[in-house]
């Protein structure tokens, strides 16, 4: 079973960058349906930020779209959030999810988190 490993979180001002990398430390993500990134912010659900699938078709929360980019590398088992322009809004700790074709994120893997926060 496919372990993911979120990393790259932390502090950065309004407008600064961050990349957030998903590393599946056992097995191979290249026959996951979707690879996702989602993120909960404190009193608010788990919601999607961005997700790309096995052919490369992606998918972007309209809150993110033109700041952020998702991209999958199935040699590296790795999937990258790239996190630019970042506001206030995009405090959260975020966690990568694998899932199969037909199912629920919530009925996929997920990761154990890494903290974003933005602030001046």
């Amino acid at each position: 079973q496919v372990n993911l490993v979120e990393s790259g979180g932390g502090q950065v001002q309004p407008g600064g960058s961050l990349s957030l990398s998903c590393l599946a430390s056992s097995g191979s993500i290249a026959e996951i349906f979707a690879m996702g990134w989602y993120r909960q912010a404190p009193g608010n659900q788990r919601e999607l930020v961005a997700e790309v699938k096995r052919n490369g078709d992606t998918n972007y929360a309209d809150s993110v779209k033109g700041r952020f980019t998702i991209s999958r590398d199935n040699v590296k088992n790795l999937v990258v959030l790239q996190m630019n322009s970042l506001k206030l809004e995009d405090t959260a700790v975020y966690y990568c999810n694998a899932r199969g074709s037909g199912y629920t994120p919530d009925r996929g893997l997920w990761g154990q988190g890494t903290q974003v926060t933005v602030s001046s």
